[in-house]
C-alpha cells in the first residue's frame, strides 16, 4: 500500500465525498483492519488506521465509516483493468514538442505577471484549482498515463480520445492538482508553495574572503606573534568598518571583502588608527600610554614583546693604517651567534685616513637590513651608529659632542667623542675615548676621564628622560643607558717575562691572574674612575700589543708588555637594565697592533612620549646605496671565481 500525503490508495473502489471543500479519496481494499477515523484537519481526507482486507465487500467497508459521512457519500463502481504492457519509449511528435514549449512559456509568463509573487521563479508551482476531472475521481494510474502518453486513450471518465490541446489543458489542471496534493494544503485563498527542504546536518561555515593567507603573512615581522587580524578584531572590535563596507553590508549584497580589505591597513601588520584619534590629537604632544603614540607602550610591545633590544658595541685602535681588513664579518657577525643585533655602534681610535671608505665597508658588511643612523668624528676618533632600517622611526634627533684632552687642542689624537639619542622612551649615550698612553701615566688617564664627563655638553635639544637623577658635572648621569668604550691605555703592572709566562698557561687561569695586575680594574674598585660603571668578565687574551699581521706580541727592541688597553664599560640608571651576552676580542683581524674588542648587550627599553624632536627616519641614503651596490658586486665576483675554479683544469708536464 502506498500513501501519498495521507491518501491511501485501494484498487477497485472509489469513495467520493460531496461535502464543500472535499478532495479525491482513493480507497484500495487490500487488508482488513480496524475502524476508520476522520482526519482532524477538516479538509475531508479519510485515512485508515488499519485498512480492510481485500476480500471485504464495499458495504462492510462503509460500515466502518462514521455516520455523519455516510449521508454525503456516493459510491461509484469502477471496473479494474489489467496493468499495461511495458513498451519502448518513442520519440515525441512535433505536436507534443510544441505543447511542451507552450506550457513552459505559459508557466514562466504567469510567474512574471503575478503581482503577489515574492519568491524566485525557479521551481515554484502555479496556483490552480481542482478541475472537474480530478473531482470526478481520476485515479493516479490515469494521471500517470496522461503524463506518459498525452495522445493515448483517455480515462474512463472521458470515453473519447482527446486532441493535443485538450490533453494539454487537462494535464495542466492535473499537474496543478497533483502539486496541491503533494503540498497537503487547501488551494483556496493563498499562493501554493513548496515546503522548505532543510539539510540533515548543519552546513560548514564559509568565509567570503578569498584572499590568500600566505600573501597576507608573507612580510610578518615577528613569527611568534598571534595572527594580527584576529588580534585586531578582539581588541578593537570591528575595525574593518568603512563607508563603502557599511553600504555593502546594509544593502545585503553578497560580496568578496578582499577588495575592500585592500583599501584599508587594518588587516596588515600596521596598527589600526581610527579617524577620531587622527582628528583629536597631535603627535607632537603624546602621552605615555596613549593609543597610537609612536613612542608609546603599544608600539614598543609590538616590535619588542619582552622590551629588550640587542646592542653590539665595538672598539678598535686602527693605528692609522691605510689598509683595511678584507672581511669584517668576524668582527660584526660572529659565527657563534645565531642572530644579528638591533643596533651596531663602532668606535675607532687612530682611524684610517679614508673615513668614508671605512663606513662603506661597515655598510657593506651589515647589508641592506641596516642603515647608518649617524656618524661623527673628532680628528682620528670615529664613531658610527647603525640600526635596523625598520627601527629608525623610533629614534629622536641624534646629537654629538667632542672633548680634546691634549694640552694643544689642535692635535686631536687624544680625547673623547659622544653621540646620544632617545630610542622609544630610553635615552642612550655612547662615548669612545683615547686616553693618554704610557705605562705609569695612570693619573693622566684619570684626568682625561674627569675632563670628559664635565666637558661633554649633552644632551642639547633632546630632553632628559629623568632630570631628577641628573648632574650638571657628570654627563653620564643624564642618560638612562651609557656605554663607554675605547683605548683607555691602562696597562698591566708587571714585567714582560712574568706576563709571558702567565699567558703560556691555561687561558682562563692566566686571564684571572693577569687581571690582578690590571690598572683599570684596580682604579674602578677604588671608585676613582668610571664611577657607577661595570665591566663584564674578561675571557680573552690582551688586545695590545701585537706584531702587525701576526699573533705574537711585541718582538721589537721595546718589548712592550701585553695589556688590556681596549675596553667596554657600561652603566644604567636602573638596576638590571643591561645584561652582557658576550665580551670578547677578534683575533682574526691583524692589520693593527691592537685587536678589536666587542661586547653584546641585552638592554631593556621603556615606552616614551611623542613630544620629543624625532629623526623622522633620516639616515645616510648615499652610503646605503654605495654599500649595497658594492656588496652585490663582490657577491657576483665570488660566484664567478667559484665557477671558474670548477671549470678550470690543471695540466702537469713531466
Amino acid at each position: 500500500m502506498s500513501t501519498l500525503n495521507g491518501f491511501q490508495q485501494h484498487s477497485g473502489t472509489h469513495v467520493t465525498q460531496s461535502a464543500e471543500g472535499g478532495a479525491v479519496q482513493d480507497l484500495q481494499a487490500k487488508k482488513a483492519g480496524k475502524a476508520a477515523r476522520k482526519e482532524t484537519s477538516g479538509n475531508g481526507i479519510l485515512t485508515f488506521e488499519d485498512p480492510p482486507p481485500a476480500d471485504t465487500s464495499l458495504n462492510e467497508t462503509l460500515k466502518l465509516l462514521p455516520d455523519e459521512l455516510k449521508a454525503n457519500m456516493k459510491i461509484k463502481p469502477v471496473t479494474p483493468r489489467p496493468p499495461r504492457k511495458p513498451r519502448l519509449e518513442r520519440a515525441a511528435s512535433l505536436d507534443e514538442k510544441s505543447w511542451r514549449r507552450w506550457r513552459r512559456l505559459r508557466t514562466s509568463q504567469e510567474s512574471l505577471t503575478d503581482p503577489n509573487e515574492t519568491s524566485s521563479s525557479n521551481g515554484s508551482l502555479q496556483e490552480a484549482s481542482l478541475s472537474p476531472l480530478v473531482r470526478g475521481g481520476a485515479t493516479p494510474c490515469e494521471l500517470n498515463s496522461l503524463h506518459s502518453s498525452p495522445g493515448a486513450e483517455a480515462s474512463p471518465l472521458g470515453k473519447s480520445r482527446g486532441s493535443t490541446s485538450d490533453l494539454g489543458k487537462r494535464a495542466s489542471e492535473i499537474s496543478s492538482a497533483f502539486g496541491g496534493l503533494l503540498r497537503g494544503k487547501a488551494f483556496a485563498g493563498s499562493k501554493p508553495r513548496l515546503s522548505q527542504i532543510m539539510p540533515a546536518r548543519p552546513l560548514p561555515p564559509m568565509e567570503l574572503n578569498v584572499a590568500s593567507h600566505t600573501l597576507r603573512t608573507a612580510n610578518r615581522i615577528d613569527s611568534d606573534l598571534m595572527d594580527y587580524r584576529h588580534y585586531a578584531k578582539h581588541k578593537f572590535g570591528r575595525v574593518s568598518a568603512s563607508l563603502s563596507d557599511t553600504r555593502l553590508h546594509g544593502n545585503g549584497i553578497a560580496y568578496d571583502n578582499c577588495s575592500t580589505d585592500s583599501m584599508k591597513s587594518t588587516f596588515s601588520l600596521l596598527t589600526p588608527i581610527s579617524s577620531k584619534d587622527v582628528r583629536s590629537r597631535s603627535y607632537l604632544e603624546g602621552s605615555l600610554l596613549a593609543n597610537g603614540a609612536l613612542m608609546g607602550a603599544e608600539e614598543l610591545s609590538r616590535y619588542f614583546p619582552d622590551r629588550n633590544i640587542g646592542i653590539f658595541v665595538a672598539t678598535w685602535n686602527m693605528q692609522g693604517q691605510k689598509e683595511l681588513p678584507v672581511n669584517l664579518d668576524d668582527l660584526l657577525l660572529p659565527t657563534d651567534l645565531d642572530y644579528a643585533q638591533d643596533m651596531y655602534v663602532i668606535g675607532v681610535q687612530e682611524g684610517c685616513p679614508d673615513r668614508r671608505e671605512w663606513e662603506i665597508r661597515l655598510q657593506e658588511t651589515l647589508g641592506p637590513h641596516y642603515v647608518m643612523l649617524y656618524s661623527a668624528a673628532h680628528g682620528v676618533l670615529y664613531m658610527s651608529v647603525f640600526i635596523r632600517r625598520d627601527l629608525i622611526w623610533f629614534c629622536s634627533e641624534v646629537e654629538y659632542a667632542t672633548v680634546t684632552t691634549r694640552i694643544v687642542s689642535q692635535i686631536k689624537t687624544k680625547g673623547a667623542l659622544g653621540i646620544c639619542f632617545t630610542f622609544f622612551g630610553t635615552s642612550f649615550l655612547f662615548i669612545t675615548s683615547h686616553f693618554t698612553s704610557g705605562d705609569s701615566k695612570v693619573n693622566e688617564r684619570k684626568l682625561d676621564y674627569n675632563k670628559t664627563i664635565q666637558a661633554l655638553t649633552l644632551p642639547k635639544v633632546v630632553p632628559d628622560t629623568n632630570p631628577y637623577q641628573s648632574s650638571s658635572s657628570d654627563v653620564t648621569t643624564r642618560f638612562d643607558e651609557v656605554f663607554w668604550f675605547g683605548d683607555f691605555n691602562f696597562r698591566l703592572n708587571k714585567d714582560r717575562e712574568t706576563v709571558d709566562s702567565i699567558l703560556n698557561q691555561n687561558l682562563d687561569a692566566g686571564v684571572s691572574k693577569l687581571l690582578a695586575y690590571d690598572q683599570l680594574t684596580s682604579e674602578m674598585s677604588r671608585g676613582s674612575i668610571f664611577k657607577g660603571f661595570q665591566e663584564a668578565d674578561i675571557h680573552f687574551r690582551p688586545s695590545y700589543k701585537f706584531d702587525i699581521g701576526k699573533d705574537s706580541y711585541d718582538t721589537t727592541s721595546k718589548q712592550r708588555t701585553p695589556s688590556y688597553t681596549d675596553r667596554v664599560v657600561y652603566r644604567s640608571r636602573y638596576k638590571d637594565d643591561i645584561h652582557t651576552v658576550k665580551y670578547s676580542s677578534c683575533p682574526v683581524i691583524k692589520t693593527s697592533d691592537h685587536r678589536p674588542v666587542f661586547a653584546l648587550f641585552r638592554v631593556k627599553v621603556r615606552p616614551g612620549r611623542d613630544n620629543i624632536p624625532l629623526a623622522a627616519g633620516q639616515f645616510d641614503r648615499e652610503l646605503y646605496l654605495i654599500g649595497i651596490k658594492r656588496r652585490i658586486t663582490r657577491q657576483l665576483q665570488n660566484q664567478r671565481q667559484q665557477k671558474d675554479q670548477k671549470s678550470s683544469s690543471i695540466c702537469s708536464i713531466s
